[in-house]
């Protein structure tokens, strides 16, 4: 350390060095300042195209109780069930999201079915817009934290943990829990995503791809951070 100061003790007293000091310091902060911009550009690029593509399914418990979550999963799995057959046709997103438009009453009455056959006499409220996800595994594919297209289901007062999957395309009906997501699914993904955006995808994981996984971290570390400040700015105007 006594080195160190020394060192910076015999540039101060320099003229010449402590310009070319300074000059250093500014194009280091320069660097830093570009880098950050480009980081958070590439992010937000990253997270649009994904917004773009994908529709995922959000179903939120009335609380944190172990029966509001048993419900949670019954409302999803009949949700689930009811909308495998009514998008296995669906080509593309625009039809996904005209199919899913037409069926929001049809949902929230699919939803409250169940939610009265387990005696309870919560509301539930269907939509479809746009919504924060933080950072999500479906098997061997993780989606970055960001904003999504996305069925949402709010089950009663909605203070309980979510749950989380993909409409289009459908990983809602394959079970990647464990595992890895199917081939047939990942070709659908290919479809849709360029080819970065699904390498990102699939490889985010894999040590072996160690740029895209960076890359990953890039779009999750921006991404995590606005829907903190998000979370942050709502709950001071509750």
């Amino acid at each position: 350390m006594t080195r160190v100061i020394n060192f910076i003790k015999a540039f101060k007293f320099s003229p010449r060095n402590e310009a070319a000091v300074k000059t250093a310091v500014l194009l280091v902060a320069a660097a830093m300042v570009t880098t950050a911009l480009y980081s958070v550009t590439y992010s937000q690029n990253i997270n649009t195209r994904l917004a773009d593509n994908l529709i995922r399914l959000h179903v939120v418990a009335n609380s944190d109780s172990p029966e509001d979550q048993a419900l949670k999963l019954k409302v999803r799995d009949a949700v689930v069930e009811y909308m495998k057959a009514q998008l296995k046709d669906s080509r593309d997103i625009e039809q996904t999201k005209f199919i899913i438009s037409r069926n929001l009453g049809k949902i929230e009455a699919i939803a409250r079915e169940e939610i009265q056959k387990n005696s309870r006499d919560y509301q539930v409220k269907a939509s479809l817009g746009v919504y924060q996800f933080p950072t999500k595994l479906y098997g061997d594919i993780a989606l970055p934290a960001g904003s999504y297209q996305a069925l949402r289901i709010v089950i009663g007062a909605g203070a309980g943990a979510n749950w989380w999957c993909v409409l289009f395309p459908p990983l809602c009906f394959i079970d990647a829990t464990h595992g890895t997501v199917p081939d047939s699914v990942k070709k659908d993904l290919k479809k849709v995503l360029s080819e970065e955006e699904y390498k990102l995808i699939v490889s985010a994981d894999n040590d072996g791809e160690i740029p895209i996984k960076v890359k990953f971290k890039v779009v999750e570390f921006f991404q995590e951070s606005k829907i903190k400040f998000s979370g942050m700015i709502s709950s001071l105007f509750k």
